[in-house]
């Protein structure tokens, strides 16, 4: 079982012969201070070091959408007369009569009206919209994206990406800009996706985590806040790492705590998940329909 912040504290001060604390967060302590610091430092450096199958989470959302009516005045900014605005923001593309490709939601201005990006191209009352949102946020704890792990779980299709700057201004300006394949890009510090859909689609992807700590409910957090948070992390690499540091800092001889904490980083990243086999000979995967399992008689019927 995973050590606690206090426990991981109070064996690491036990180690370095310091005052062993009875509680960390809130302490005067100018070394449990440094210590809880030199923990987190710890932990952002385990993060960027190894892919630790501890950090590797999945994210799975619904995307939005909102078909209504408006109407529009050719070569105005502002739809009126929407049933509804409620929910929606600058993440919403729009789509719809008179409205020209590639438009968004600018500001909301009241319950029944908002301003978009583009003017519209021809004047129209009751005309029908879709409200399509197309930016989502990253999870808090994203630290870097899974490649080849993006699905429309709803259709069954791997999303197509990250799609680079040439590509993503090409489909979302070009002729050819939609298709039954959701495109995706990380931009902005945000995930978004073309072409905008009228249906709610079920999306998912895997991204490794930057939230090492889990407080006592298991919530993810970037950081220690409370004495019983305890970290994902192997416990033994996160006193090695504080250890070093607090030598490192003390300008002390690191010699022998670097030599202990490089096994046993080694070690543990040998460990923290399994390995493809490899072969000098590999076989493809067997075909669905070949020389050995079609019929021979009875084609076509």
């Amino acid at each position: 079982m995973s050590y606690n912040l206090l426990q991981l504290t109070q064996q690491i001060t036990a180690e370095l012969n310091l005052p062993v604390p009875s509680y960390v967060i809130g302490n005067t302590s100018q070394d449990v201070q440094q210590i809880l610091a030199l923990l987190n430092r710890s932990g952002y450096d385990l993060v960027k070091e190894y892919d630790w199958q501890a950090l590797e989470l999945e994210y799975r959302f619904y995307t939005t959408a909102v078909t209504t009516t408006c109407n529009t005045t050719n070569g105005s900014y502002v739809l009126t007369n929407i049933p509804s605005t409620t929910g929606l923001d600058n993440t919403y593309s729009i789509v719809g009569t008179s409205i020209p490709q590639d438009t968004y939601v600018n500001t909301v201005t009241n319950s029944t009206s908002l301003v978009t990006t583009q003017l519209a191209s021809a004047t129209s009352v009751g005309g029908s919209v879709t409200f399509s949102k197309t930016i989502y946020d990253l999870p808090p704890d994203y630290e870097t994206i899974t490649d080849n792990t993006h699905w429309d779980k709803t259709k069954h299709w791997q999303m197509l990406g990250p799609v680079d700057a040439q590509q993503w201004q090409w489909l979302k300006s070009g002729y050819i800009s939609t298709g039954p394949r959701v495109r995706w890009r990380i931009l902005g510090g945000q995930f978004q996706i073309w072409p905008p859909y009228n249906t709610q689609e079920y999306l998912g992807f895997e991204y490794r985590s930057k939230g090492f700590v889990r407080d006592i409910a298991g919530n993810v957090l970037n950081s220690f806040q409370n004495d019983t948070d305890t970290t994902v992390l192997d416990d033994t690499i996160m006193v090695l790492s504080t250890k070093l540091k607090y030598f490192q800092i003390k300008s002390f001889d690191t010699t022998s705590l670097q030599q202990d904490y490089n096994r046993y980083l080694s070690i543990a990243k040998a460990n923290d998940k399994g390995s493809a086999t490899l072969s000098f000979a590999p076989q493809p995967s067997a075909v669905l329909i070949g020389w050995a399992n079609i019929p021979d008689t009875g084609y076509g019927s």
